[in-house]
């Protein structure tokens, strides 16, 4: 038993190998691939960055609508992973593509339509697999281990994506041609790892379909729900200090902390390695924070790492440029450290606040509300990550232009802003986080009266007024 549900965990989690890898492979290196190779200057990096992630919120509930209905014999979710598991490879590639039209309004809606393609397909994977991971388990601790093997998958693909995409594409002398075989390499990655998740990850709940019209009031349905609502702050703020961190990081490191070696036209691994120790640490801290859910909360949980997460990001400010690396190194892990409790604890959350949802509405849907927590965080990164973009246009950072030497330097400026952002972000972001989860009450004790509660099924909800 024990060795068939070790097996489950790492088909569960293998999924989450493309969900951490590809996030970070966007959000680090994305930014710069359309600066920096394409040549789109920040402002419409920005447009292009915000229109994919309104796209990518207004089909995320409408794919989760469309998973609470769906029926097959491999369930409601693992269908789309098994569907999308090929199609990743091919949508990974055309992201990465660098275009090189003459005239910049075909560059921009090139690059817009192939990002586009990824993100239909990313969201077609991500929103079914979101909603599995409230069906993986019935029970309270054990949910949040298969959460917690999850996220380590996603953590350690983390780490391989800061570090190995940089490395393929600086392999190459044409940084073009590094980008594309990075891009395809990686998308077979994803691919075998979706499959195995869709063959293999059975889940344990197996609810009815739902059947309700499509519509704003039913997509939006599951705000009707307080710990939803809670819960979906507390992951919204995460995600939104997550992106605008990780889309700048690379132009902090290359153009502040190593800007001299950068303005000699040198390489440095500084970045890499930083990056590498911060996700490393935050595998490390798992266990540590798993034993902490058990102790306390997962509210308390939540913000005992926001606040380690603060302060080390308002260290980043102070850090003056060139450096010793060895400071970055020793403020990433201890940023590591904070930053592993709020991006564990909202996804072991998520089944929690299903179970309360299948008390209110007498049905499960979890679909409806993992595509509505991905419309609002998408809209909110979208914003957050361009606004971040725009201030850095405004400050003076030089985009390359085709054809052109690659840029080495960037103005006092744009470093500044750089360095603003990078320390308020998640003060701003992690402090509301933290206020909201002071209000949040499912606990141990709580999901296990929920437990009891859906299977007597009774039509008095167990503190109902905790649930609206």
């Amino acid at each position: 038993m024990k060795k068939n549900n070790l097996a489950r965990k790492l088909a569960f989690a293998s999924a989450d190998l493309f969900g951490g890898g590809s996030f970070n492979i966007i959000n680090f290196l994305y930014p710069v691939f359309l600066v920096l190779i394409v040549g789109i200057n920040p402002f419409w990096s920005s447009f292009i960055i915000l229109v994919a992630r309104i796209f990518d919120a207004v089909i995320d509930p409408i794919i989760g609508w469309i998973s609470d209905r769906t029926q097959s014999r491999f369930g409601k979710r693992r269908i789309y992973l098994i569907i999308c598991s090929p199609l990743i490879v091919a949508a990974m590639f055309l992201m990465f593509y660098p275009f090189n039209f003459s005239n910049e309004a075909l560059q921009v809606i090139a690059v817009l339509l192939a990002y586009l393609i990824f993100v239909a397909v990313q969201s077609t994977i991500m929103i079914p697999y979101f909603s599995l991971a409230s069906e993986i388990s019935r029970d309270y601790q054990n949910r949040a281990s298969f959460n917690s093997y999850r996220l380590a998958f996603s953590i350690f693909s983390s780490i391989i994506c800061v570090a190995v995409p940089k490395i393929i594409v600086d392999s190459f002398a044409d940084p073009r041609i590094g980008y594309q075989v990075m891009s395809l390499s990686f998308g077979i990655f994803f691919g075998i790892s979706i499959l195995l998740s869709g063959l293999f990850a059975k889940e344990e709940i197996k609810s009815p379909i739902v059947k309700t019209k499509l519509s704003f009031k039913a997509l939006a349905e599951p705000l009707k729900l307080k710990p939803f609502r809670q819960y979906l702050g507390m992951f919204l703020f995460m995600q939104i200090a997550m992106s605008v961190m990780s889309g700048l990081f690379f132009f902090y490191i290359d153009f502040y902390i190593i800007k001299d070696v950068t303005a000699g036209g040198g390489t440095s691994m500084v970045g890499t390695i930083a990056a590498a120790l911060m996700f490393f640490t935050q595998i490390v801290a798992l266990p540590f924070y798993l034993k902490m859910i058990e102790k306390f909360s997962k509210a308390f949980t939540y913000r005992f790492g926001a606040i380690i997460w603060i302060v080390s990001a308002i260290g980043l400010f102070f850090v003056p440029a060139n450096v010793n690396p060895v400071v970055i190194y020793i403020l990433a892990v201890v940023m590591g450290f904070g930053i592993s409790a709020p991006g564990l604890i909202p996804h072991t959350m998520f089944g929690d606040v299903a179970d309360a949802g299948q008390l209110k509405f007498k049905k499960r849907i979890e679909g409806q509300m993992s595509g509505f927590s991905n419309f609002v965080s998408q809209i909110a990164q979208a914003l957050g990550l361009s606004f971040a973009m725009f201030i850095l246009g405004l400050a003076g950072f030089k985009e390359r232009v085709p054809g052109q030497p690659p840029i080495l330097t960037q103005p006092d400026s744009s470093l500044l802003a750089i360095r603003i952002i990078m320390a308020l972000a998640p003060l701003i972001l992690l402090g509301i986080g933290s206020l909201i989860s002071l209000s949040y009450r499912i606990d141990a004790k709580e999901q296990q009266k929920l437990k009891e509660q859906i299977s007597l099924q009774d039509d008095e909800p167990i503190n109902a007024e905790s649930l609206s």
